[in-house]
């Protein structure tokens, strides 16, 4: 069907919208899509054909390019010109009509109206949820209108995926010089990472950590998402798609061994940039990430000795970097259409704060969150707004390290909070979301893309009263107190107002202080003064002098808070336990009157987690009376609360049996972040030892 002839079909049925029957006992309405739209349209054109056949039993047609037949039917195609991303859904003249304002647009509009309509959840893969079985499908009007997204740019980091990788059978091997993702994520399981993403009409993706696109399994997580018609961008350690690792593995397959540095090798560094460039630069819609880091999720400066020490010789160096790169893709794609990112993390914030950073214009400058996501850092309030660059945020749902990773914590609420902050601070063009792993996030995921798309009207109370009417009959009251509960049971810091018993920060926190028992009980003293203060990133712990913190340091100050004090830290632990059991109270209550369905997503995604948390705050609890007791020189009370830690601790991996089964079997054969296994039997090592201290 001709561009011309749709648009005239447009205005025959522009009439009001009337009622629409898409199946009934004798007919099932075919699916048009216009000629010329790209393939993510028509498949936005099959998911909605097959939620039809998931809900009737009967699966529509799908036409591409076809003529459109007499009686019902659904019209699929775009009214150039429109706002970005608009659509319209409309019933008309017995017709649906599905346009967007360009073609994404047309694909969101399809989305639009299987969540709104068809009552499908964008997420349902991740929780189970099925949508409600009808034989008939009418409507006596439909008409669902939007104009342009709050935010530009919309989207998912696929970050710290320990778990995805190993879930299902490999989709390939990755080459990392890292304990971590030596596979990589299986293509059906990225496919439904992808289309979960659409559903929820967001259209950004980093797919995982870490590419290499030279590897083709790695390269197919790309294609998979291009097909989709979303942005593709890189994670902040990839400045035009090279990490660290693909830099080793570009010159090792030459016979050099080098330094990852643009420091010391700035032409090898520049090379490499060059060539993923032009690979990279076959995708559409990049959005190219600039910067300069180190190995893993450090600074570069760690990755080599030889670099200025000063903050601002190292800013130099970055924004040099960066105009390499700007350079390097005038060269490469000079007639493509493109867009630029730099992400503001760790140094990157630090360095910005003080004004050392020159970033090129046209850059979309990226402020990233505090870690835990419920707080901007200052550079995002004193920085100027320059004209010639937009602004957006990046926001943790999940962070290894300090948290959330298995437990999700941040309430709609707060989220809320921040991102009108960043629509009040002309920071709206942009918004990335690491959702980690994404199933322990769904209820976060699915909040968040509400917002991006619509600011204005968003009441986190009032999505949230909805959004457990959606998949809950009964009890809905009592299980929205539950989560409240649940959200509002994580402890807050006093003076960085951030939380500070996630439970990445408790197995840290609490590893810690194993490994001091475990000095104490071998040197069979107590106390041995105070250890160096730590901080965490990216799973590996770094020891830090107290007056020596640099800007990497400085920038994730907020990660693992200032310590309040043993006495402290352990009344907080008791705190947080007191409110997850108040929270799995409700919950267990409200689960009983559930079918089956229902009561398990419950489980999933408030129970689970709850009990999680519940556990690990008596575990680090009892944990820091341990300690306590030692430095008392008490040994049988040490070894008391040992085994008090090491019972609580020991309720986990039974908890993950009950999480890992059906089609999320294997789901924790990659749980190497957060290795329960390793801190139970380090646990039980210390309390054994404990036990033999005594007699």
């Amino acid at each position: 069907m001709k561009s011309g002839c749709y648009l005239t079909l447009l205005l025959a049925l522009a009439a009001r919208a009337d009622s629409f029957s898409f199946v009934t006992s004798g007919r099932v309405a075919p699916i048009v899509v216009a000629a010329g739209e790209p393939e993510y349209v028509r498949l936005a054109a099959e998911d909605l054909a097959a939620d039809v056949q998931r809900i009737t039993g009967q699966r529509p047609a799908v036409a591409a390019g076809g003529t459109v037949s007499a009686g019902a039917c659904v019209v699929v195609g775009t009214k150039a010109g429109g706002p970005w991303e608009s659509y319209r859904v409309e019933s008309r003249g017995g017709r649906l009509v599905i346009e967007g304002g360009d073609a994404r647009g047309t694909m969101f509009g399809v989305y639009a109206f299987i969540e709104q309509v068809l009552k499908v959840d964008p997420l349902g893969f991740w929780s189970g949820r099925e949508p409600e079985k009808h034989a008939d499908l009418s409507w006596p009007e439909v008409s669902l209108v939007s104009g342009s997204p709050s935010f530009k740019f919309r989207g998912w980091f696929i970050n710290d995926e320990d778990l995805l990788t190993e879930w299902r059978e490999s989709g390939g091997k990755r080459k990392l010089d890292y304990p971590y993702y030596t596979q990589v994520v299986n293509r059906e399981a990225m496919r439904a990472v992808v289309e979960a993403l659409v559903r929820s009409r967001c259209n950004l993706i980093i797919p995982a950590s870490f590419i290499d696109i030279l590897n083709p399994p790695e390269a197919a997580l790309v294609e998979e998402c291009a097909r989709r018609g979303v942005f593709v961008s890189q994670h902040h350690v990839e400045p035009l798609g090279v990490s660290a690792f693909s830099y080793f593995n570009y010159w090792k397959a030459r016979g050099k061994d080098l330094t990852y540095s643009y420091f010391s090798h700035p032409d090898e560094v520049r090379e490499v940039w060059r060539v993923y460039a032009e690979k990279w630069a076959a995708y559409p819609n990049v959005i190219w990430q600039l910067g300069l880091r180190g190995i893993a999720d450090r600074p570069m400066w760690q990755a080599d000795p030889k670099v200025p020490q000063s903050d601002a010789d190292r800013g130099r160096l970055i924004s040099e970097a960066m105009a390499a790169q700007v350079k390097i893709l005038d060269e490469a794609c000079p007639r493509q259409p493109r867009y630029l990112s730099t992400t503001l993390w760790a140094e990157g914030s630090e360095l910005n704060r003080q004004g050392l950073l020159t970033i090129p214009a046209e850059t979309i400058v990226v402020f990233a969150d505090n870690s835990p996501g419920w707080k901007w850092p200052q550079d995002f309030y004193t920085t100027p707004r320059n004209p010639k660059n937009s602004y957006g945020v990046y926001y943790h749902h999940a962070l290894i390290g300090c948290g959330p990773h298995l437990a999700q914590a941040v309430p709609p609420h707060k989220t809320f909070e921040l991102l009108g902050t960043a629509v009040a601070r002309q920071a709206d063009t942009y918004a990335i979301f690491n959702v980690s792993n994404i199933r322990e996030f769904v209820l976060g995921i699915d909040a968040t893309a509400k917002m991006t798309w619509r600011m204005e009207g968003f009441d986190p109370d009032a999505w949230l009263k909805a959004w457990v009417s959606q998949r809950f009959s009964a009890k809905q009251a009592e299980i929205e107190n539950a989560y409240k509960i649940y959200f509002n049971a994580y402890q807050i810091h006093d003076q960085q107002r951030v939380p500070f018993l996630l439970d990445g920060q408790m197995f840290g926190a609490g590893n810690k202080i194993l490994s001091e028992l475990a000095k104490q009980l071998k040197e069979a003293k107590a106390g041995t003064g105070a250890a160096p203060e730590r901080i965490k990133a990216d799973g590996a712990e770094v020891a830090v002098p107290a007056k020596d913190k640099d800007a990497f340091y400085a920038g994730l100050s907020d990660m693992h808070p200032a310590s309040l004090g043993r006495r402290e830290t352990v009344r907080r632990a008791a705190v947080q336990q007191a409110g997850f059991a108040l929270a799995l109270l409700h919950a267990r209550a409200a689960s009983a009157a559930l079918p089956a369905a229902e009561a398990a997503f419950l489980q999933d995604n408030l129970i689970y987690p709850a009990e999680v948390m519940r556990q690990t705050s008596a575990w680090l609890e009892q944990l820091g009376l341990a300690h306590e007791a030692l430095d008392l020189g008490d040994r049988p009370a040490c070894a008391r609360a040992l085994a008090e830690a090491e019972a609580a601790f020991a309720q986990l991996p039974g908890l993950a049996e009950s999480y890992c089964r059906g089609r999320w079997e294997n789901w924790y054969r990659g749980c190497k972040k957060l290795n329960v296994s390793a801190t139970l039997k380090k646990t039980r090592d210390v309390l054994e030892r404990a036990k033999e201290s005594h007699g």
